[in-house]
């Protein structure tokens, strides 16, 4: 399609990625949120982790099919709970991660997709 066929969006239609103006707190605790997950593996991580049955994930089935060693994924879950993705909880010798609901909530809000979904 040529330049000349695409259509032109209305300035007016778009809609802004916030609401309102972060604050320093929000932007800070946003930005190591986003920060956390702009490295692909910690991204997968996460995705593991959220799409696995009951929301929780023990870290012996989160490591199947990675390509790093089992230090390198044991690092990235530490950066994913600092940043406040993850939250972890051991039982026995193995310790289950499961996503922050909150956190997510916070990145969707940020990032305007609560609107796709109908609820403001």
């Amino acid at each position: 399609m040529s330049k000349s066929r695409l259509p032109l969006i209305d300035a007016c239609d778009v809609a802004p990625l916030v609401r309102e103006p972060l604050s320093t707190e929000s932007a800070v605790e946003l930005a190591g949120m986003l920060k956390a997950l702009s490295d692909p593996v910690r991204l997968r991580l996460l995705s593991v982790v959220a799409s696995h049955t009951g929301g929780e994930a023990c870290v012996c089935d989160i490591s199947v099919g990675m390509d790093v060693t089992q230090p390198t994924i044991s690092h990235h879950l530490k950066v994913l709970r600092t940043a406040g993705l993850l939250d972890s909880e051991r039982r026995g010798s193995w310790v289950y991660y499961r996503v922050l609901p909150k956190a997510l909530q916070k990145l969707s809000h940020v990032l305007g997709t609560d609107s796709l979904t109908g609820s403001r």
